[in-house]
C-alpha cells in the first residue's frame, strides 16, 4: 500500500510515518509534502498512490484547496482538530478523519477500513471534497470586516473590499470606491478568515480581492507585478515564493 502524507509539521509527519510502518510491512510512505502547492504539483502527475493522509491546515492554506486545483484519485484520511460540525460533514461526504494527536489504534482501524472499502480508487472523491468545501464556506469565512472610526465600530462587507494592506502595525481595508478603513484584524488573521478563492495575499503587506486586479505584469527575477483598481501606494509585486500559488489561484 503506497501512502502519501501531506503535513506541514515535521514532528507530526515523522510520527505518522513511524506509526504507519508499524501497522504492516506492505505499507510504504512514498512521499511527505508540507504545502498545498507541493501537494497539487505532486498529485497532478502521481497515479500510483493508494491512500493519502492530509493535515487540514497547511503552511500555505487549507488542504481543501488541493481538491479545487487538481483531481485527487486516492481516498483521503484527514488529520484534524476541527469542531463537531465539521466532523459531521466529513461523515456525510464519506471522508474519514483522525483527531490529533493521532491514536495508534484508531490509525490502524482507519487504514483497515480503507483497505476494505476502497479496493479500487474512487475517482469521484474530488467532487465530494468540493461539495464539502462549499458547505463549509458559508459558515467558516467572514462576510464582514470590523472597522474602527474614532471611538465607533462599524463594518465593511467583504464583497465590497478591494484589498487590505499593512502599514507598520496597523491594517487597513480599501473598498472599490477607494475609501480607506482601519481594521481590528491583521493581515495574517484576514488571510485565514477570507474566502481563499476570492482573496490572495501576494506579499507580506497586501491581500487582494481578485475583482480588484486589472492587470498582471511579469517582473524582475521571475516575479509578477499586479495593477489594482482602485490604485494603491502599497507594494504590489508578488513575492517570489508566492508566484506559483498566485498563478494557480488566478487561473482557477
Amino acid at each position: 500500500m503506497k501512502i502519501l502524507i501531506i503535513e506541514d509539521e515535521a514532528p507530526a509527519a515523522s510520527r505518522l510515518t513511524k506509526l504507519l510502518k508499524g501497522i504492516h510491512d506492505e505499507i510504504e510512505v512514498v512521499c511527505r509534502l508540507d504545502s498545498v502547492e507541493s501537494g497539487v504539483r505532486f498529485l497532478r502527475t502521481a497515479d500510483d498512490i493508494d491512500l493519502i493522509f492530509m493535515d487540514i491546515q497547511l503552511a500555505d492554506g487549507l488542504s481543501f484547496d488541493i481538491f479545487q486545483q487538481t483531481q485527487v484519485k486516492a481516498p483521503v484520511i484527514f488529520t484534524t482538530a476541527f469542531d463537531q460540525y465539521t466532523l459531521k460533514a466529513f461523515k456525510v461526504n464519506s471522508v474519514d478523519y483522525l483527531l490529533k494527536p493521532i491514536d495508534e489504534k484508531e490509525l490502524e482501524q482507519a487504514v483497515e477500513k480503507y483497505r476494505q472499502l476502497y479496493s479500487q480508487k474512487e475517482n469521484g472523491l474530488s467532487d465530494k471534497i468540493i461539495k464539502l468545501v462549499q458547505e463549509m464556506n458559508s459558515n467558516r469565512f467572514r462576510e464582514r470586516l470590523l472597522i474602527k472610526r474614532g471611538q465607533q465600530l462599524s463594518y465593511l462587507k467583504t464583497e465590497m473590499t478591494a484589498y487590505c494592506f499593512a502599514d507598520g502595525k496597523l491594517c487597513y481595508a480599501v473598498d472599490f470606491s477607494n475609501n480607506k478603513y482601519l481594521l481590528e484584524s491583521n493581515l495574517s488573521q484576514l488571510e485565514e478568515q477570507l474566502q481563499p478563492n476570492k482573496f490572495f495575499r501576494i506579499n507580506r503587506h497586501l491581500l487582494v480581492n481578485i475583482e480588484a486586479i486589472s492587470k498582471v505584469h511579469t517582473w524582475l527575477g521571475g516575479r509578477l507585478k499586479v495593477e489594482l483598481l482602485p490604485g494603491t501606494t502599497a507594494e504590489t509585486v508578488v513575492s517570489r515564493e508566492r508566484v506559483n500559488g498566485f498563478k494557480e489561484w488566478l487561473g482557477q
